[in-house]
This record gives C-alpha cells, sequence and structure tokens, in this order.
C-alpha cells in the first residue's frame, strides 16, 4: 500500500477541492470509504468528488434512504452506514452490486461495514469539528489513486 496523503482544509470550499482531486484518479469499481465525526465533512468532501466525476445534480447525505444514485462519467452509489443497524441491512440493500459494479462507490460512516469492503478501498480520515481546519488523510491501494 502506497504511503497515506494528509492534507489540511481550512474551508468546506478546500474540502470540496479535495474530493475533486481524487475523484480525477478513480475507475470504475473504486471503492471510497468515509471515516470522521459527525460534522467532520464527509458529505462536504463527497460533493466535491461527485463534481469531480460530473455529476451536476445536488449532492446530499441519504441518511434516511441509505443510498443516493447520482450520473457522472461514471455512476456514483452513495452510502450513508450511519443509521444502519447491521451489515445484513447492507447487504440487503444491494452493497455488494454497487461495489461489484461499474461505478464507484462512496460509503459514509464506513467503519460500521469494514468487513464488507474489498481490500482495493480508498479510506479518506476527515478530523476536525465546527469552524476547526480539517485534516484530510487519503490511504489506498495501490493503482487506485
Amino acid at each position: 500500500m502506497p504511503p497515506a496523503t494528509e492534507l489540511q482544509s481550512a474551508s468546506p470550499e478546500e474540502t470540496e477541492r479535495a474530493g475533486e482531486t481524487l475523484a480525477a484518479r478513480l475507475r470504475p469499481g473504486s471503492v471510497v470509504a468515509l471515516v470522521g465525526d459527525l460534522g467532520a465533512g464527509k458529505t462536504c468532501f463527497i460533493r466535491g468528488l461527485a463534481r469531480g466525476l460530473g455529476v451536476n445534480q445536488i449532492v446530499s447525505s441519504p441518511t434516511f434512504v441509505l443510498v443516493n444514485q447520482y450520473q457522472g462519467r461514471l455512476p456514483v452509489f452513495h452510502v450513508d452506514a450511519y443509521r444502519t443497524e447491521s451489515l445484513a441491512e447492507l447487504l440487503d440493500l444491494g452493497l455488494e452490486e454497487y461495489i461489484d459494479g461499474d461505478g464507484v462507490t462512496v460509503v459514509e460512516w464506513a467503519d460500521k461495514l469494514r468487513a464488507l469492503l474489498p481490500a482495493k478501498t480508498i479510506w479518506v480520515h476527515l478530523r476536525g469539528l465546527g469552524d476547526e481546519p480539517r485534516t484530510i488523510k487519503v490511504e489506498g491501494s495501490p493503482g487506485r489513486i
């Protein structure tokens, strides 16, 4: 695994740009797992990632529907595991089909389903709350970032 990339973000716009930068390197079948406290910027990062993949829709957290789908240069499957109670619930949603599909799967609260994610997963850890700067650490397998 290559060394992690770590950067600082002083604003939501910078967090979005970090997501947009990562998007340029994603391919069909890429899986991006986001981890961070509530309010750390996961959805903000995903907004930029989706924009970088050519999504023109408004991107919001799918907390109550669990999965949002967007169309860009690749399909984007945005999964939010925050309210899930079990791994079986995520499997029932068809998580494996998204992961094995021809799009990019992005998972918020991915630490809740680590056992279901493939070894090729790109992990994005966000730290910082409120008006604090964010630290964004990206770790991924070779050829994926």
